[in-house]
């Protein structure tokens, strides 16, 4: 009996390593789909991504550039390939925001949002079709040309203010970070939170995170219960 107790224990924790693996392997899937989304690879060094890739000693998987990060051991997307792709819109990109270069040229694209590019702040260079507007519109760019049947977005700008202090397209008490191309987000200083950045004082975490840490601990409580009724009926 004290062996099956102590099974019962370990239920919740069992619980959250299962959600765990579930996700993971999504969030993997949904890397490897983005790099996969049309047939080939990048050349090399044939292509923009191809001599980005090989100066930055990168791996080439599908149509991705992939780098480990200087910090920390973790590998990213620095390099996006998805020219020749036969692509209509642009969607589905969020896996790539870390890339610094983006080739969509070759491609009769019709329907391409602005909001595809949130938070794709190290995009510096991107290649689109030759009748469309660099994201986020073209004076978000540092230089804008066509070239070789090709529009070229090159440097993205900040668009938040180059002082580091208070920005005029936040609210008071905010500081402004770029967000991607054309794009910024404000977030509240220390000691303000809420709408606008209104309210002066600690953020009430435990007002807000209480009710989900309580959920979270009847659910666990509930599991523990069925499992232990499974396991003593058996």
């Amino acid at each position: 009996m004290k062996m099956k107790a102590g099974c019962c224990r370990l239920k919740p924790a069992v619980v959250i390593l299962t959600i765990f693996l579930c996700f993971y392997p999504t969030y993997q899937l949904s890397e490897f789909q983005l790099c996969n989304r049309c047939n080939g690879t990048v050349l090399q060094p044939g292509t923009a991504v191809g001599q980005l890739c090989n100066v930055s000693a990168g791996r080439i998987d599908g149509r991705c550039c992939w780098r480990y990060d200087n910090t920390s051991d973790h590998e990213h997307i620095i390099g996006l390939d998805l020219s020749r792709c036969s692509l209509s819109q642009v969607d589905g990109l969020s896996d790539a925001s870390t890339a610094l270069i983006i080739d969509l040229s070759l491609n009769e694209i019709v329907n391409m949002s602005d909001s595809v590019f949130l938070g794709f702040i190290d995009l510096n260079f991107i290649i689109l079709p030759p009748d469309m507007v660099c994201p986020g519109g073209n004076s978000s760019w540092e230089s804008v040309e066509v070239k070789g049947g090709n529009l070229l977005c090159r440097g993205q700008k900040n668009m938040c203010n180059q002082t580091g202090q208070l920005s005029f397209s936040c609210p008071e008490n905010s500081l402004c970070a770029p967000y991607g191309p054309g794009l910024f987000a404000c977030s509240c200083l220390d000691k303000y939170h809420g709408y606008k950045c209104l309210r002066q004082g600690e953020f009430p975490a435990l007002q807000v995170f209480g009710p989900l840490w309580g959920a979270t601990v009847l659910i666990s409580i509930l599991l523990w219960f069925t499992q232990r009724r499974k396991v003593i009926s058996g």
